[in-house]
């Protein structure tokens, strides 16, 4: 797996106004060895929901971008196929001259916005957000959320709370994670394997062995015999993998429990460690059974993501025995709709993981300061800046830096990728060479 950790350096308040914009940058160069050790952070918080009912926010600007980033392949899931990724970027700039980024993703079929439409209520949202007088947090968000309301609007509604807050967390000099609860300053996240032939899912996953992911996340779910052919491919080249089955409401009850059956059966002998939404978001009823047949028999974890789009949906799923684990994303709920989730989530006993739908480091680094803040999250997707071909940010992120650490256990050597977010601070992508 790969580890992502964030700096506990913080930059000054800001005194003037920021002038980084988003563009494509070239890829970076190796810039010299060191060896690096990761600080283990202090359990500091400064409290993110007193912080919106005391801290007052005037914006100075704001407006939407296109994000249009090409991918290294497509990306093709049950549900869709992404030739590229055409987001939303969000800049709020405040009159104290400091900047907030954010980004509302665009995934066919399963964001309600297409990216015509985001750009659309993104003007709308920031027009109301430059009238505005000066007011809390609270109230500011709460005005964002009557202008992009439901599930509709999420993505959106998502881009624009993250550029808000995050200019918010600029403004007192503080780290994102700090802000969110100070856990911890280090998140291990997964990497996707798209539906693909089993050819080119073996030489992904041999990609992905030699560069240390422990966890690959295997989208499954258009047919069942090429999934199972996929899945002994991988086997074959990464052995000692753990495994998250993503079937993206692909499969029938019948097919899903049939999948388990024959990882489970004497030819593989695999167990996943989780399986992500096996059947349609409306089929309530097969979820329910899906997840009974996974733990019961197979010792499995099933998690909601398409079936959870609200704390209604959240509420179901814990009255009905649903499903064990909820996946959460900022582009289907929003992030003030995440925090309400993952607090109903955690009070009911289930477990919860973060993921995204196809973003850049704007969106993918705010869900891991999220992530690391609260420290309450088992399983954690945040991979998808890695399956982009360039790099679309420029200062917020400094080039990437390669450092190679020749100390380490069993002589191994380990190599860093430094990365600073737009959000402050830096992704530290740890990858066994």
């Amino acid at each position: 797996m790969a580890l992502i950790g964030f700096s506990l350096h913080s930059q000054f308040l800001c005194s003037k106004p920021r002038t980084s914009k988003p563009r494509r940058i070239g890829p970076s160069s190796p810039s010299g060895s060191a060896v690096v050790k990761m600080a283990v952070a202090t359990p500091t918080t400064f409290g993110f929901k007193n912080l919106i009912e005391t801290f007052t926010v005037d914006v100075q600007r704001a407006e939407g971008r296109p994000l249009n980033v090409p991918l290294i392949a497509p990306f093709t899931i049950a549900s869709s196929r992404l030739e590229r990724v055409e987001n939303v970027a969000i800049r709020i700039e405040l009159k104290n001259g400091c900047v907030g980024w954010g980004e509302g993703p665009i995934l066919p079929f399963v964001t309600a916005e297409n990216q015509a439409t985001a750009m659309a209520k993104a003007a709308e949202v920031c027009e109301v957000l430059r009238r505005r007088p000066a007011m809390t947090l609270g109230m500011l968000l709460g005005e964002i959320g009557e202008a992009l309301p439901g599930h509709e609007f999420a993505s959106v509604r998502a881009g624009v709370e993250m550029a808000l807050i995050d200019a918010v967390a600029n403004s007192m000099g503080i780290p994102l994670w700090r802000l969110f609860g100070g856990v911890s300053n280090a998140i291990t996240t997964d990497i996707t394997i798209p539906i693909v032939s089993p050819a080119d899912a073996a030489e992904l996953a041999t990609k992905y062995r030699k560069q240390g992911f422990k966890t690959l996340k295997l989208k499954v779910g258009k047919n069942l015999n090429a999934d199972i052919e996929v899945l002994q491919a991988i086997r074959v080249a990464h052995p000692d993998c753990l495994f998250i089955l993503d079937a993206n409401e692909g499969y029938t009850p019948k097919e899903a429990i049939e999948v388990l059956e024959k990882l489970h059966g004497k030819e593989m002998g695999v167990t996943p460690v989780l399986f992500e939404q096996p059947v349609h978001r409306d089929d309530w009823e097969g979820l329910g059974h899906v997840s009974k047949v996974a733990r019961d028999k197979y010792g499995v974890s099933v998690a909601a993501d398409e079936s959870c789009r609200s704390l209604v949906d959240v509420k179901k799923i814990v009255e009905g025995n649903l499903a064990n684990v909820i996946n959460i994303k900022l582009a289907k709920v929003g992030v003030l709709g995440a925090l309400e989730i993952i607090d109903a989530a955690r009070a009911a006993g289930l477990d919860l993981m973060i993921g995204g739908m196809v973003e850049t480091r704007l969106a993918m680094g705010f869900a891991g300061h999220l992530a690391a803040g609260l420290g309450c999250f088992k399983f954690i997707d945040l991979d998808t800046p890695l399956l982009l071909s360039e790099d679309p940010v420029q200062e917020g992120y400094d080039e990437i830096k390669l450092w190679l650490l020749p100390q380490l256990q069993n002589s191994e050597q380990q190599q860093i990728l430094l990365v600073p977010l737009s959000c402050q601070l830096c992704f530290l992508f740890l990858i066994r060479l």
